[in-house]
């Protein structure tokens, strides 16, 4: 469609604008949901030092490798191994240690035989035991130190998300601060004379205001923190004021990042157009929903997002271009959401010549054969069905229409 840029085009731009935040080091009791900007490298192995995998006897696997119900090994129980000792008893010629997990193998053992595989079990493990069954081998049971990690080993590469998995792989090779990105400050601001707080009664031409709840929530997915959410009529010079706090330097609001729903269209009251004429651009996208978009810096370098108001349209919009810059602010290795390629459910229509975002839901009835399903009728302004959403279906600008049964790429958010 002639005069209209298409994602990628306007995504490339955005992403050319963002700057890289600097690094900070934090505890690890603080890391959850940062993002790398150095890699964690092991401070001890893991294992740390060779243990016993079971609950049983370290042995000389000499001293029963021909132990079966027919012909018991007996062995003496020199020394009792509870976890955390540091005791290393040396064991002569059919002699061994009662272990539990994760306790020190002594040097002169080679195997770990269960307490299920003794005639007594735990209930007789001192003094003499019976061994039934032979180890299948020698360092049977055994966890040798380093054979997971080694001490330098990179665990956790430079641009990861840190969730639980990965602090506790930071936290099991001895790391207690890892070196992360800067959190995007970020401004999210909601324009419109129409908007009122939910729960406030409405008069008429009022509703209740949502986009800076939406944006709010989603910013914090994306590891960034909100410093004001504000909503403003589109006369009176709110936004201006809204503005100078959040661009303030020196001020507690101050943002990276203002994130505006409203006031980009065409229409006569556009209030963010004419109040960011000289420090934005405002383009029309190729998309459906969010064609109105608007782009720019700050002198003193705050990006500024112009998205429309429609509830579906920000929060697509906020996928396609905000939440990519948000994560290269901060280092990450993958900027998008994952994908994958499911059928649809029933049909729908797309729109000519741009590509559609359409809310769904995921029918997981099969588990083999998951079926997208449209989550609101397709209007931009339906925030009920937002809140359905699993997803988006993905559909490429030159599909005239998606018919019941045809494979889709949908956008996974939740």
């Amino acid at each position: 469609m002639s005069g209209l840029r298409t994602v990628e085009e306007h995504l490339d731009g955005v992403l050319a604008a963002t700057p890289a935040l600097p690094s900070e080091t934090v505890p690890l009791d603080r890391a959850h949901g940062r993002t790398l900007h150095q890699p964690v490298r092991a401070a001890v192995d893991i294992p740390v030092f060779d243990n016993s995998a079971m609950d049983g006897f370290a042995v000389r696997f000499a001293d029963v490798a021909d132990a079966s119900p027919s012909a018991p090994v007996s062995l003496r129980v020199v020394a009792d191994l509870p976890a955390g000792t540091d005791a290393d008893p040396a064991l002569g010629a059919t002699e061994a240690a009662r272990i539990m997990t994760g306790s020190p193998v002594p040097a002169d053992a080679d195997a770990i035989v269960p307490f299920e595989d003794t005639a007594g079990g735990l209930a007789d493990s001192l003094g003499t035991i019976r061994v039934l069954a032979a180890p299948r081998r020698a360092g049977a049971h055994i966890r040798r130190a380093g054979e997971d990690t080694r001490r330098g080993d990179e665990v956790l590469p430079a641009g990861m998300l840190l969730g639980p998995l990965q602090i506790a792989a930071a936290a099991a090779c001895g790391v207690a601060d890892v070196v992360v990105a800067a959190q995007p400050r970020v401004a999210v601001i909601s324009t419109g004379s129409e908007l009122v707080e939910p729960g406030a009664p409405l008069r008429r031409g009022q509703i209740p205001e949502s986009n800076s709840h939406l944006l709010a929530g989603l910013v914090a997915e994306a590891g960034a923190v909100v410093v004001r959410r504000a909503s403003v009529r589109d006369e009176g010079g709110g936004l201006e004021q809204v503005l100078a706090q959040v661009t303030d330097a020196a001020g507690p609001d101050r943002a990276d990042v203002v994130v505006f729903s409203g006031g980009v269209s065409a229409g006569a009251y556009e209030v963010v157009k004419t109040t960011l004429a000289e420090s934005m651009a405002f383009s029309k996208i190729a998309m459906q929903p969010g064609k109105p978009q608007g782009f720019g810096r700050l002198p003193a370098g705050a990006l500024l997002f112009g998205l429309p108001g429609n509830p579906v349209s920000a929060a697509v919009s906020f996928e396609a271009f905000v939440r990519p810059a948000l994560l290269r602010m901060q280092g990450r290795t993958v900027l998008h959401r994952p994908i994958i390629a499911i059928r649809a459910g029933a049909a729908w229509r797309t729109p000519p010549a741009r590509r559609q975002y359409l809310p769904v839901t995921i029918d997981r009835t099969d588990p083999r054969g998951w079926r997208a399903l449209p989550a609101t009728s397709g209007g931009s302004h339906l925030a009920g069905g937002l809140g359905r959403a699993e997803a988006y279906a993905v559909i490429p600008a030159d599909v005239e229409a998606v018919s019941e049964g045809d494979v889709v790429d949908v956008m996974l958010i939740s």
